[in-house]
């Protein structure tokens, strides 16, 4: 008798598979207005349904391969970086350094050519006053 009580008893749990919905119905004006609480008439009204509670219904539902349309939406990810300021600078130089310093072989031959060329202007322009 004991079996047939225990069959009785599994069918009856796996007929009623899911009370998440009903929860859902049950809670479901309370899960729309937020995760911790909303302002009404001027005074902040907590949730009518625990955080545990809540998170356990959500983790039933999505279990379940419904989706969970309650969740507030996801800030964007911050692009300010962590560390100091001075580091992040002294890199960015140490960069750029080094960029230049791969040019400076032209930056140099370009220098001497200038100088050269005015070396040569101001001989010009001597001569031609005397």
């Amino acid at each position: 008798m004991a079996g047939k009580a225990a069959k009785t008893q599994a069918k009856a749990v796996g007929e009623y598979q899911y009370p998440w919905q009903e929860k859902l119905k049950k809670y479901k004006d309370e899960l729309s207005k937020g995760v911790w609480g909303y302002w009404h008439l001027g005074a902040w009204k907590p949730m009518g349904i625990s955080a545990r509670h809540r998170a356990r219904l959500r983790k039933e539902v999505l279990l379940a391969g419904q989706d969970w349309p309650y969740d507030p939406e996801r800030k964007e990810m911050r692009t300010k970086r962590k560390g100091h300021k001075c580091d992040r600078i002294a890199a960015e130089k140490r960069a750029h350094t080094a960029e230049l310093m791969k040019k400076m072989p032209q930056m140099l031959a370009d220098y001497r050519k200038r100088r050269w060329e005015k070396k040569m202007h101001d001989e010009d322009a001597a001569a031609k006053k005397t």
